[in-house]
């Protein structure tokens, strides 16, 4: 990356939390990735707005990441600017049933903070691996719910560094996605509308479905949780099953033996093979139910 630019960037970030060839493994759940030429931690909104405007006026391609959850990052890595906002992780109480969470906070730490408080609502997103920035992007959900049930607004910073305030219907939720898809925004916060309730149920709702996903999801290995969109009418799962699938490997990418849903890295796999893996699912399927897996993953870089 050009000297003269990181000098720019260092007047913003300052030099401790600015990455040059920093191995995207190391932020990603798969545990795979090659390196981002710049990987960037902005301390605060006023730092994330500068470096986002100034990096927009360069040309420079960009990426926001969270908590690496639910990325793909390419062996030959990123030719661009990695942003993570996970420095930007405070959570507030705002009146007597709403949270205010930064980008930057995990779900976990959401959910805990909702129990604390007695607030329910949240417990479904308390095992998703990741950031509320994330989850508004993809509208995550779990166990019969979704973030479109318990938000309220989303702020965002626009392509054109305008500070925005999306209500739930501007938000555009649906199945895995929302508006801030493809248009640029990034989010800053969320508000999030909850329910009273009692602290002990909330805690034992947790633990029950905490439990769930140990029994059925592979979370001894890295992965990227739900590897592929459930098509409508079917489950992803068991058309790769039914497809004999369970096991697959490509090097030590696999199809996870405890959930068909889930592809793994079983230790010294590469995105290369994760991605070979899921090409070779997504054929295999079609071939034998003429349906078509859509990725949940989103692949960043070449592949």
């Amino acid at each position: 990356m050009n000297s003269e630019i990181i000098a720019y960037l260092k007047d913003i970030v300052s030099e401790e939390n600015i990455y040059i060839d920093e191995p995207m493994s190391r932020h990603t759940t798969f545990r795979t990735g090659g390196p981002a030429s710049l990987f960037l931690c902005p301390g605060n909104v006023q730092e994330l707005e500068k470096v986002a405007l100034l990096i927009r006026k360069l040309g420079l391609p960009y990426f926001i990441i969270g908590n690496g959850s639910n990325l793909l990052v390419s062996d030959a890595g990123f030719e661009g600017v990695m942003i993570s906002p996970t420095r930007l992780d405070s959570i507030s109480l705002v009146g007597e049933n709403k949270i205010l969470a930064q980008a930057g906070a995990l779900n976990s730490g959401i959910a805990a903070f909702a129990r604390d408080n007695s607030l329910t609502g949240f417990e479904f997103a308390a095992g998703i691996p990741g950031t509320i920035g994330g989850a508004m992007i993809m509208n995550a959900g779990a166990y019969g719910g979704e973030m479109k049930m318990i938000t309220e607004q989303v702020d965002v910073l626009s392509p054109e560094g305008e500070f925005m305030t999306l209500s739930n219907d501007n938000m555009e939720f649906g199945y895995r996605n929302s508006a801030i898809k493809g248009r640029g925004y990034i989010v800053l916060s969320a508000l999030l509308k909850l329910k009273k309730g009692s602290e002990k149920e909330i805690s034992e709702t947790m633990k029950e479905l905490a439990l769930k996903r140990k029994e059925k999801q592979p979370l001894e290995y890295p992965s990227a949780g739900s590897t592929f969109k459930r098509p409508e009418g079917y489950f992803a799962g068991k058309l790769i099953e039914d497809a004999g699938l369970r096991g697959f490997s490509v090097g030590d990418a696999q199809v996870s033996e405890k959930h068909c849903g889930f592809v793994v890295n079983k230790g010294n796999a590469t995105s290369s093979d994760i991605y070979a893996l899921i090409k070779e699912v997504k054929d295999r399927v079609y071939s034998s139910f003429g349906v078509t897996l859509e990725p949940e993953v989103i692949m960043v870089g070449e592949f």
